[in-house]
């Protein structure tokens, strides 16, 4: 059994918890949630998420076996450092986090981006705790991914590998990225793409008090036949479908776990990821499940958890 303090490090908000990782279920325990207040800098992220693990370690009575990190960034998981963040955390980039919470707190600290975090979770303790190998893609507000084989996340030369957002497709031919190319997934694919498509066919920009629409709206006028809707989520649909069909060929795993809220639309959205999958996929692969995620809004604290105790048997051998 081993008890670890879990942080999940976002832009918006930082979620702690108390997760003990055993032969069953992790548990996790005393979670809480504070706003991140990024624009104020760097180190007052810091602050906050050193406050935060101080408050889990109080609850848990004082003794914990280490702390686990999941952070948006770039994360250099050998060092804790983040190498890179943009502007939506300014200066987060360039902090020792690892090294910062093992001097605050005096117990190992390891750190992962938010992304691979939420696919190592996932991948050991969700839809992928049965399979040696899980291509894991969560669809949100944006879309990133990765491939976890035997318990190793595949990190890239520059810890970037999994950006599922800015691969290619044909739905997103002409259509400008965040990152500065076009035709990438993520502008057509995410939630904000689905609302800006709806817009664009016609579809309300506001509700009926004047807020703005959101995707839950779009995928419940979708259900019922609004044709604007639907249209909106199958440009996203198709273009996920097409997407795994083409990542799937390339890294053949055990099976694909597709989360985040957008993974949860209606069967306007399914329908056209099963046509966009059976497009782009090779025959000897096009049975791979597609499975749905098991944890929620718990996998990347699960998966930071992990990593602490993967580090540790790793260090042993």
């Amino acid at each position: 059994m081993a008890r670890i303090v879990a942080l999940d490090i976002g832009g918006t908000k930082i979620a702690s918890a108390l997760v003990t990782l055993g032969e069953g279920t992790p548990l996790v325990e005393h979670l809480g949630k504070v706003p991140t207040e990024a624009k104020l800098g760097g180190r007052h992220v810091l602050e906050t998420a050193c406050a935060s693990a101080r408050r889990v370690i109080e609850a848990a009575g004082g003794k914990v076996d280490g702390i686990g990190v999941s952070s948006a960034g770039v994360i250099d998981p050998a060092t804790g450092d983040v190498t890179y963040a943009n502007e939506i955390m300014p200066g987060w980039g360039g902090t020792h986090l690892g090294a910062e919470l093992e001097a605050a707190f005096g117990v190992p600290a390891r750190v992962l981006n938010d992304v691979h975090a939420h696919a190592l979770g996932e991948a050991r303790w969700g839809g992928g705790r049965e399979a040696t190998s899980c291509l894991v893609v969560a669809v949100g507000t944006g879309i990133g991914g990765a491939f976890v084989e035997d318990g190793h996340i595949m990190l890239g030369a520059h810890n970037e590998a999994g950006h599922i957002g800015h691969v290619s497709c044909t739905d997103a031919a002409g259509v400008p990225c965040s990152c500065g190319a076009t035709g990438h997934l993520e502008p057509i694919a995410a939630g904000p793409g689905i609302i800006e498509r709806y817009v664009e066919l016609g579809g309300d920009a506001t509700l009926a008090d004047g807020t703005p629409i959101d995707g839950a709206e779009i995928d419940r006028r979708a259900a019922d036949g609004d044709e604007a809707a639907i249209a909106a989520e199958a440009r996203s649909g198709h273009a996920i479908g097409e997407v795994l069909g083409s990542l799937v060929n390339m890294l053949d795993p055990d099976r694909v776990i597709l989360s985040g809220s957008v993974a949860q639309c209606g069967a306007a959205w399914h329908e056209a990821m099963d046509r966009g999958w059976s497009e782009a996929v090779m025959p000897p692969v096009a049975q791979t499940p597609v499975v749905s995620g098991e944890l929620g809004g718990d996998a990347p604290l699960i998966g930071a958890a992990e990593n602490v105790v993967a580090s540790a048997y790793r260090e042993l051998a």
